[in-house]
Formats: structure tokens, C-alpha cells, sequence
């Protein structure tokens, strides 16, 4: 999750002819019509301080009420700041009082076919227990604590002990290397870290604990590991007096803890994010803002119900994983499936087999696994009886048409609204999305924006640009669950999203409105490409490459991919080797190495030149349009050497 921007741009015809929502559905959903939602939408829009603060006394239980809704001093926004709650009392103990106290909150199955229910008192317990553990480990509000875990019950019982405590997560995802956790760790300062010895993926043990064991030579700040015993294998190395096995942390800690209330904008997390530098943004989320854009959307788009078992197959890493896994659901109330593993094992039919066995109702995934299983085959699908889904998301980048017609002919069976999503790790919460069962279905757009969200869609100079013309997206009012800032950064906070028209956030995405106002995200106009739903940033590839003792120089763009959406295409310029296949593979597994597998370069072309300015800027446009197989054209007056396109042209 994706950290959820846009990737791949689809042709937008002038008129798209909607698909209508299904008969019946909107009878039993919370939305009951297109005309309850529009004028609620209006609301939102027109009072948006009234609204939020009629939505926070309703579904947020609050320590001490708030008398403030929005201080609002662009950039920053306050909301509800003389208020006062604990994140993890919403999601937990307010449903111990009531029915939800036995019912299951997290079902959760490994890849190896293990599976472990826990209910909302077994969870709460659990949580309790842990944040004990870590306030006995000397943790208090305002630390920051990094969780690199696989897709386990753990992952959320730390992050919700975190926040019962006030103590600041960092969550890093998985698949990222030690170099990427070292340059996370150290950039917020993390005195604890839980991981565990491994996780299972693809049928092999991912070496979690050894990627942490590299990165802690060079993170001075880290105190204390708490490791998960996960996989069992052998061979683990335990730091005498660092590292602890979870088991031996909490023993002896009590299950009982009374929740501290913390003001509104107590921060809650920290996740990282590429950027157009090298250097990973730290966006900054606080809690009562962020829970309630979260709780709200999830309420609405997913039209939670109780006897809901909602499946979102997104990594706890992503802010995918923090919103619509974590803190949106079980603030509701919601059971929620957690998948430990990949679609494709053992078999390309593992969703479809989970969806059927634990009577999924709701599933949340993300285009590239739809084009995925699209690939492998209808037959996968159709061996299934997927007859419990009532509902299907989209979420991370742009689905094509003939993908969305897919998903909901195969998968949907024309009987399930598709919510298509748009939203960002910086807006914390869905801005833009279909209403289930009363919105209008079009497929490749993601429709309609979420109460309190005006997008608008400008030209270079600031002016809104016709409807139907392509654009740059901005959004135009504060909303609770955006970005505070960024770690350490506020400088940056501003020029990444503030500096092109100050009073508009910067979404960084190309986009258009239509006739009817629904939005077609087209792709990001930065530096960040969005590989099989993932942010990277470029500068990032590129500074690992340049890292490598072979390399003088080096440009990475995106080319459109049918199965990522985007791949990732690096043109390196080396210092003196000989340019050889031996030499592309090996940067390869250079920047998967200093980065994660997932940002491993798809294809690595070594070139003698890389096209520039004469001022010295590299012309990316160029080197996109040879990625892409295409035939390079445009202006070539403000080259610095002409011949460097014809290299170029043959060397493809």
C-alpha cells in the first residue's frame, strides 16, 4: 500500500457510461440513498467545523469533551486540540462493556495454514499486558518505538500498546532492507524495536531479525529488542542484554492497565514514505483527527456491519495496513482477517480459498494482486464459492477498466459494489471513493470525495481547469486525519505540500473531473513512481546506485507495466568496468540490498552518457520515453550534446 498514490495513467473517454449500483443493496447499508449521501456531503462542505465536530462527540469516546474543533494556520491544523482520549481505549475497551467483548476482532492465518482467533477481550488483554511490559522497560509518552514484523497478531497488539501509552510507532514494512531500516530507525530517534526471528513468504523464512541485527551496528539509539518467536528456525542471535524474546518481556507484566488520555494531537505514529529526494519522508500522524478520519471512512466506504468479517490483504507496513487493518475497523467494532502470506501460495488461489473458508464478506486489495489472479486464470476463481462477498475495494494505484470489469464480473459476480479509493499516507484516510450501493460505478474513476474533501483540479498558474481537461490535483480544506508534518522536517513539510499554491494541498498526482465531477487519477507528476502499489522515489534508487563503487552516475524513471502498473528502469552511467549483463545484475541486487526487494531496478541499461541541460539537470522525459519503447521526440535545443539520444537510441 500501498502507500495509496497514483501509477499508471488509463485513456479517460468523454463519457463513460456508469455501472448502477446493486438492486437492493443500499436497503440494509448505512447510506440508504444517492440522495442522503449528496446532502450530507454538502454539509460537510459547507460547515465543515460543524460537521467534524458532530461526527467526533458521536463516534469518539472522549476523556475529557472538546470545546475547539480547527485551529487552522496553514500549513498546520489542530483539531479538537483542548480535547482528550487514548486511541487504543477506542478501539478496545469501549467494546468491552458491550456484545463485541466475546466477539472475534483479529482471525488470523500464517501462510503455512496456522490460524489463531482473537476476541476483543483476548486482544485487549494482550495489549494491556504488552503496554505493561514496555512502561516497565522505562517507555514513556513521546519515545518512539520501530515494529518490523510480519503480517502477525503481534504487529497490531504493538502498535495498539504504543498508543495506549502515547509511546510513537514507527511500523517499517517487511520487505525493507537493514540500510532502510538503520536510515528509519535513526531518523526518529527508536529506543526499542520488536521484530521477530522471521515471517513466513512465498513459502521460505524472511530473515527478519538478522536485517535488524545489520542495521542496529550503526542505530545508536536502540536500548532494547523484543523478538517474536515466529518461525522457530535455528540459529538466531540474541545480543546479551538488548535482545529479549517477547515471551520473556511480557512475563511477569500485568494484564490490567488503565489507559492514559492524551490531548487530541498527541502523535500517534510516525511512517516513512518515499519522496522526490533520497531521503525517506517521515509523515507525522496525530490521534483524534487521524482516528476519526479513519473510523469514518471505514464506517461508510466499507458499510461495516456486525456481522462483517472484512479482509484487507494490504501490509501492516503501509498506511494501507494502519488505517483500513488497524485502527478504522476495530474502532467499529469490525472481525478482521489478517493473512500472514502471498495470493499464490501454496496455490494462485489462496484469496479465493481464504474468502470461502472464513466467509469474508468485505475485500480490500490492491490492482496489482487483481491483475495478478486475472492472469493466472478465471478457473481459480470459479472453484470457489465466494457467495459471502457483498462487498470489494480497490486500493493503492489507478485500476484499468477492463481490471475493474474483471473484479466485479469474476470475483463480484455483478453483484458487489466496487469502492475504488484514492487517498494518501499523507491524507491518513480515503478522500475520494464510491458510496456502496448509492453511487454510480465508473469503472477506472474513484468517483466522488469523502465528506469534508473538496478536490480541485489546476493548471500551472493556479487556475482550476475545465472539466474533462487533465491537471494538477490539489485539495482544498483542512480535514482531521491529514498529515501534521514530517519528522524532523517541517521545511520540507511545506515545499513538498504547500509551496506550489499555499492555500491548496499538493497531492502530487495528474488528474481530471468529468461532467459528472467524478475524478480520474491519471499519475504522479514527482519523482515517485508506484511500483505493484508501492512508493518508491527515484532519488532514492538512484542514491543507492551511485552508492556502488562501479557507478559514476545514475537516472531511474517508471514505464507503464500491465502486472506492477509501473516498472522501475535505471540508466547508469559506470566510472571505468565494462559494461556487462554481469554488471546490471549485480546493481540490481545492489539497490534490493542497500533498499528492499521490492525497489530491485527491473531492467538496468548501462550507458555511456545520460542525457542533460547544459545547465546539468538530467532530461528524464527523454530517458522515460526510451523505457517505454517509445520514439523520442520533443525540444532537444537545451541539450548539452545532441549525440548523446542517438547512444541512447542504440543502445535500447
Amino acid at each position: 500500500m500501498t502507500s495509496p498514490a497514483s501509477a499508471q495513467s488509463h485513456p479517460v473517454p468523454s463519457r463513460v457510461a456508469a455501472v448502477p449500483p446493486p438492486v437492493d443493496f443500499a436497503t440494509k447499508a448505512r447510506l440508504r440513498s444517492r440522495a442522503v449521501h449528496l446532502r450530507m456531503h454538502r454539509q460537510s462542505v459547507r460547515d465543515p467545523e460543524k460537521f467534524w465536530a458532530g461526527q467526533a462527540r458521536e463516534l469518539l469516546q472522549w476523556r475529557r469533551p472538546f470545546t475547539e474543533v480547527l485551529d487552522w494556520r496553514r500549513p498546520h491544523a489542530r483539531w479538537f486540540a483542548d480535547g482528550r482520549l487514548n486511541v487504543a481505549e477506542n478501539c478496545l475497551d469501549r467494546h468491552l462493556a458491550t456484545s463485541r467483548a466475546n466477539k472475534a476482532a483479529l482471525i488470523f492465518e500464517g501462510e503455512p495454514g496456522d490460524v489463531r482467533t482473537l476476541t476483543y477481550r483476548q486482544l485487549h488483554r494482550e495489549v494491556c499486558q504488552f503496554a505493561s511490559a514496555l512502561a516497565r522497560a522505562g517507555l514513556r509518552r513521546g519515545d518512539r518505538v520501530a515494529i518490523y514484523l510480519p503480517m502477525i497478531p503481534e504487529a497490531v497488539v504493538a502498535m495498539l500498546a504504543c498508543a495506549r501509552l502515547g509511546v510513537i510507532h514507527t511500523v517499517i514494512f517487511g520487505g525493507f532492507s537493514a540500510e532502510a531500516i538503520k536510515d528509519r530507525i535513526n531518523d526518529c530517534q527508536a529506543r526499542l524495536v520488536i521484530t521477530a526471528d522471521g515471517g513466513w513468504r512465498r513459502g521460505r523464512v524472511v530473515e527478519l531479525k538478522a536485517n535488524v541485527d545489520t542495521a542496529l551496528a550503526a542505530t545508536p539509539s536502540v536500548r532494547q529488542v523484543i523478538v517474536v518467536r515466529r518461525t522457530g528456525q535455528e540459529g538466531v542471535k540474541m545480543q546479551p542484554g538488548r535482545d529479549v524474546w517477547w515471551t520473556d518481556f511480557v512475563l511477569g507484566a500485568s494484564p490490567e492497565h488503565r489507559a492514559a488520555a492524551f490531548p487530541s494531537e498527541q502523535e500517534l505514529f510516525i511512517l516513512y514514505t518515499s519522496g522526490s529526494t533520497g531521503k525517506p519522508k517521515g509523515v507525522l500522524h496525530t490521534s483524534a483527527g487521524y482516528l476519526l478520519g479513519s473510523m469514518l471512512t471505514a464506517r461508510y466506504i466499507f458499510d461495516l456491519q456486525e456481522s462483517d468479517v472484512y479482509f484487507c490483504t494490504a501490509d501492516i507496513g503501509w498506511i494501507t495496513g494502519h488505517s483500513y487493518i488497524v485502527y478504522g475497523p476495530l474502532a467499529n467494532g469490525a472481525t478482521v482477517l489478517l493473512y500472514e502470506g502471498v495470493p499464490n501460495q501454496p496455490g494462485p488461489d489462496r484469496f479465493w480459498e481464504l474468502i470461502e473458508r472464513h466467509q469474508v464478506t468485505i475485500f480490500y486489495t490492491a490492482p496489482t494482486a487483481i491483475r495478478s489472479c486475472m492472469r493466472w486464470g478465471d478457473e481459480h476463481v470459479r472453484k470457489h464459492n465466494l457467495g459471502s462477498l457483498r462487498l470489494l475495494g480497490s486500493v493503492g494505484e489507478p485500476i484499468s477498466p477492463a481490471v475493474w470489469r474483471w473484479y466485479h464480473e469474476v470475483v463480484g459476480a455483478r453483484r458487489c459494489p466496487i469502492v475504488d479509493t484514492w487517498w494518501q499516507t499523507e491524507t491518513g484516510a480515503i478522500m475520494v471513493s464510491p458510496m456502496p450501493g448509492v453511487t454510480p460505478l465508473k469503472p477506472g474513476s474513484c468517483a466522488l470525495p469523502f465528506f469534508g474533501v473538496v478536490p480541485v483540479v489546476l493548471d500551472d498558474t493556479g487556475r482550476e481547469v475545465p472539466r474533462g481537461t487533465e491537471g494538477r490535483l490539489f485539495l482544498k480544506q483542512a480535514w482531521p486525519s491529514m498529515l501534521r508534518t514530517l519528522w524532523g522536517d517541517g521545511r520540507r513539510f511545506r515545499q513538498q505540500y504547500w509551496s506550489e499554491h499555499p492555500e491548496y494541498y499538493f497531492a502530487g498526482d495528474g488528474a481530471r473531473l468529468d461532467s459528472d465531477g467524478y475524478l480520474w487519477v491519471s499519475g504522479r507528476i514527482d519523482d515517485v513512481l508506484n511500483v505493484s502499489g508501492h512508493r518508491i522515489g527515484t532519488a532514492e534508487v538512484e542514491s543507492a546506485l551511485v552508492s556502488h563503487p562501479q557507478v559514476a552516475e545514475a537516472a531511474a524513471v517508471g514505464r507503464p507495466d500491465e502486472l506492477k502498473g509501473q516498472a522501475l528502469v535505471c540508466f547508469v552511467v559506470l566510472k571505468g568496468a565494462l559494461p556487462t549483463p554481469a554488471v546490471s545484475e549485480e546493481l540490481r541486487r545492489h539497490v534490493a540490498k542497500e533498499i528492499g526487494p521490492i525497489a530491485r531496478p527491473d531492467e538496468v541499461r548501462l550507458v555511456a552518457a545520460l542525457p542533460k541541460t547544459r545547465s546539468g539537470k538530467i532530461v528524464r522525459r527523454l530517458l522515460k520515453q526510451v523505457a517505454g519503447g517509445e520514439e523520442i521526440r520533443g525540444d532537444f535545443s537545451t541539450l548539452e550534446d545532441i549525440s548523446v539520444i542517438t547512444a541512447l537510441q542504440t543502445n535500447v
